[in-house]
C-alpha cells in the first residue's frame, strides 16, 4: 500500500515555489531600506567654532605700590590713633595725631588714597621721620600678581593681554599682562610676568593666585569633543560616518577649551563624526548613526 500522497506535476511546481520564497524570506527583508544594520552610534557634525590659545600663570597678589606714612620732624608721640589695618582711606584724610614737643598735636594724613596695609602706630610711642613708618597704604588699592611661566611661553606673551585671575579666597577676577621680564631664570627655566587686577573684592596680599593669559585666538577650523579623539600608535585619528560605514581618518589637533578640541586638518565642516570613538569600532563596519541632538 503507497501511505504517500500522489502529486500531479503541477502540484509539484507549485510547490517548489512556494518553498524557495520561505527559504529566501530572510534575504529579502535584509535588503529592505529601513532594517538595522550593524551597531548604533552617536554622532554629530563636524561645526567650525573659535578656540582661544591660554598660557597658564601661578603665582602671588602684591601690593602695586606701597606708600610709608611719617611724621616729617623728631620727638613726637602718638596720642591718637583715627585708623587701623585693613581700613580704606581717602588722600589727605587724618590716620594719627601726634603730641608736639612745644605743646599742642599734629595730624598724620594720609598722601594718598586706599587700603592701609599695615600700622605700627600704638599710643605712647615715639615716631619719627626716620622711625617705622606709622602706616603703610596700599596706593589706590591697586593690586598685581607676580606669576612664573614656563620659557617656551615667555615670548607669547605681550602687555595688555587679557587674562582671567582665581585668587584664593576671592573666587575669579579680571586682569591684564602688565609686564614680561626680559630673563629667564636659568635654574628653574622660569620667567617672570606681572599682571594687574581689575576687581572691587578686597584681597589679601601674597594671596595664591592662577592665570590664564589669552595670547591668541583661533576661527578657522572645526571642533570636536575630547572622546571623538583617539590616540595610537597609528597616530591622531577622528571615526567619521560615510554610507553607513566607519572610515577613520588621521587628524591634526590643535587648541583645546571647555572639553572641545580644534581639528586642523582630516576632518570639514559638515562631516559626520562619531562622538564617542573606541577601539570596538573599526574601518569599514557598519553602523547605524544617531544624532546626538536626538539625546539618544
Amino acid at each position: 500500500m503507497n501511505f504517500f500522497p500522489t502529486f500531479t506535476p503541477l502540484q509539484n511546481r507549485l510547490a517548489l515555489v512556494a518553498l524557495l520564497c520561505f527559504v529566501s524570506y530572510p534575504a529579502f527583508a535584509a535588503d529592505e531600506p529601513d532594517a538595522p544594520r550593524g551597531a548604533a552610534v552617536t554622532v554629530l557634525k563636524a561645526a567650525k567654532a573659535c578656540f582661544d590659545a591660554i598660557v597658564e600663570v601661578s603665582g602671588l597678589v602684591i601690593a602695586r605700590e606701597e606708600t610709608a606714612v611719617r611724621p616729617d620732624r623728631p620727638g613726637l608721640k602718638v596720642v591718637e590713633i583715627l585708623s587701623e589695618a585693613g581700613d580704606t582711606v581717602t588722600a589727605g584724610q587724618t590716620l594719627a595725631r601726634l603730641s608736639l614737643p612745644e605743646g599742642g598735636a599734629a595730624a598724620v594724613q594720609a598722601p594718598v588714597a586706599g587700603l592701609i596695609l599695615s600700622s605700627s602706630a600704638v599710643i605712647g610711642a615715639p615716631a619719627s621721620a626716620k622711625g617705622e613708618a606709622l602706616f603703610s597704604i596700599i596706593a589706590r588699592s591697586e593690586f598685581d600678581m607676580v606669576g612664573l611661566v614656563a620659557s617656551q611661553d615667555v615670548g607669547k606673551l605681550a602687555v595688555n593681554q587679557p587674562a582671567r585671575i582665581k585668587v584664593v579666597g576671592a573666587g575669579e577676577v579680571d586682569g591684564k599682562v602688565r609686564r614680561v621680564a626680559p630673563t629667564i631664570e636659568p635654574n628653574s627655566q622660569l620667567g617672570q610676568v606681572v599682571l594687574s587686577v581689575t576687581t572691587n573684592r578686597r584681597l589679601l596680599v601674597n594671596s595664591f593666585g592662577r592665570a590664564q593669559i589669552v595670547t591668541g585666538r583661533s576661527c578657522n577650523n572645526v571642533s570636536v569633543p575630547l572622546t571623538a579623539v583617539l590616540y595610537g600608535p597609528a597616530g591622531t585619528v577622528v571615526q567619521v560616518v560615510r554610507r553607513g560605514r566607519i572610515e577613520t581618518k588621521r587628524v591634526e589637533v590643535g587648541l583645546m577649551s571647555a572639553g572641545q578640541i580644534e581639528i586642523r586638518d582630516g576632518v570639514a565642516e559638515g562631516d559626520t563624526v562619531v562622538a564617542r570613538a573606541g577601539a570596538q569600532l573599526r574601518e569599514g563596519d557598519p553602523v547605524r548613526p544617531v544624532n546626538s541632538a536626538d539625546g539618544k
